[in-house]
């Protein structure tokens, strides 16, 4: 009976720690990250408007041989991602961890915003958009 108790208790220590190093933030995520986003104003993304709902994806590996690491599809719903609308390489930046995805957006006086970084929830780096882009 008491096997069975430390046995337990190691198992529940196990998964707190497996959990507690996969969620932490620093670096050891899915190499391809996603958000959809619903942007409810109009933005400026490079040469681009956007305004309704999107998928953003980052991919590590894109990153690593050179090519445009974030792309951003148009999205439905009820069918999924569509066109991409623009892909483009990425800063990244070192960030607090945030709860939930985050646009930032530069406001330009009666200009239209301009987006100027993303950051997905739960992670620890912003991926700032190029400012050519």
């Amino acid at each position: 009976m008491r096997f069975r108790i430390i046995a337990g208790a190691l198992a529940v220590l196990g998964l707190f720690t497996i959990s507690g190093i996969a969620s932490s933030g620093d670096g050891v995520g899915p190499s391809k990250r996603w958000a959809i986003v619903t942007l409810t104003d109009p933005v400026l993304l490079g040469d681009q408007f956007l305004m309704g709902t999107y998928l953003v994806v980052h991919d590590e590996e894109k990153m690593a041989r050179g090519e445009p690491c974030t792309s951003i599809y148009r999205f439905d719903r009820q069918h999924g991602p569509a066109e991409e609308v623009i892909a483009f390489h990425c800063v990244p930046t070192a960030r607090e961890v945030c709860a939930k995805t985050t646009l930032t957006v530069e406001e330009r006086g009666r200009d239209i915003p301009r987006l100027t970084e993303y950051q997905f929830a739960g992670d620890s780096e912003g991926h700032g958009v190029p400012s050519g882009r």
